[in-house]
């Protein structure tokens, strides 16, 4: 095993990682960006309030958009996170939906390469929060790169995220989603329930009603156990989140994190929906 180093950890602001896990590890958070109207606000849980950013939405015309931070903004908070460190860890929000990976590439180039990697979950929320959160852990437990790495690969195999969209518009508004490729073409009238693999949308399957829709997710996360980590995600929907716990209170593990989730993926999805983010136990096997 290599010697013990002082292994750091840098992501943006989309994976989620509540503030006191944040400063548990010493995680360094880059924050993504809303626009509102002529105003550009880091998402950063200073700027926008998550509860009264999602009751405003729906009245928000033109809808916001989001954007990815500069590549000199992530060099600031790069180098800071550097300073004191033998290896920086950078784990981005999956390049596929967003620019922020190339960004945070760019704020890093002129770091020494042996000493910085830098990984695209192909993912967002916490199913890129737990590949930092999980590699924290390793970290502090061994100061082994390797294991670090192979932590982060191992949980990334062993995610699932999956949300209950309320309604489709505001995919369809933001563009970020192709709907034919989807599947979804005419269809806004459905509850459809999406997953991310690898960077990609996917649709699992489209419900009539929300009644169905949430009993349905609540199948899929049964059918994922037995469960070493799970956050329950929503968007302004805590009283789903309660029904939730309700329904899998046999299967939760012991520490089970509820989270609204960050304004700039809640743009593009809008609000009252529902969702988790489980890592299986089989990822420590």
């Amino acid at each position: 095993m290599s010697h013990s180093r002082k292994i750091k950890f840098v992501t943006d602001s989309t994976s989620d990682i509540p503030q006191e896990l944040v400063e548990k590890w010493g995680i360094t958070v880059i924050p993504v960006f809303v626009n509102i109207g002529d105003h550009s606000y880091a998402d950063d849980g200073v700027d926008l309030r998550r509860e009264e950013y999602y009751k405003e939405l729906p009245s928000l015309v033109p809808l916001p958009t989001t954007a990815a931070p500069s590549p000199g903004l992530a060099k600031q908070y790069i180098e800071k996170a550097y300073e004191g460190a033998d290896h920086l860890v950078i784990v981005t929000l999956a390049s596929k939906l967003s620019a922020t990976y190339d960004a945070i590439r760019l704020g890093a180039s002129e770091l020494p390469p042996e000493n910085v990697t830098l990984i695209d979950s192909g993912s967002v929320t916490l199913a890129l929060g737990y590949q930092v959160l999980c590699a924290a852990e390793v970290a502090a437990e061994t100061g082994d790169l390797e294991q670090v790495l192979e932590t982060i690969h191992r949980v990334r195999r062993h995610s699932k995220l999956i949300a209950l969209i309320d309604t489709l518009e505001y995919l369809r508004r933001s563009g970020r989603v192709n709907f034919a490729a989807a599947g979804l073409g005419a269809l806004l009238q459905v509850k459809p329930i999406i997953t991310v693999n690898d960077g990609e949308v996917e649709t699992l399957s489209r419900v009539r009603t929300a009644k169905r829709a949430r009993q349905e997710l609540v199948e899929l996360l049964q059918e994922y156990a037995p469960v070493d980590r799970l956050a329950l995600l929503h968007t302004n929907n805590l009283e789903g989140v309660t029904w939730m716990k309700e329904q899998l209170a046999d299967l939760l593990p012991e520490e089970v994190l509820t989270v609204n989730v960050a304004p700039t993926i809640g743009t593009h999805i809008g609000p009252n929906c529902l969702g988790f983010v489980a890592v299986g136990k089989s990822w420590r096997s």
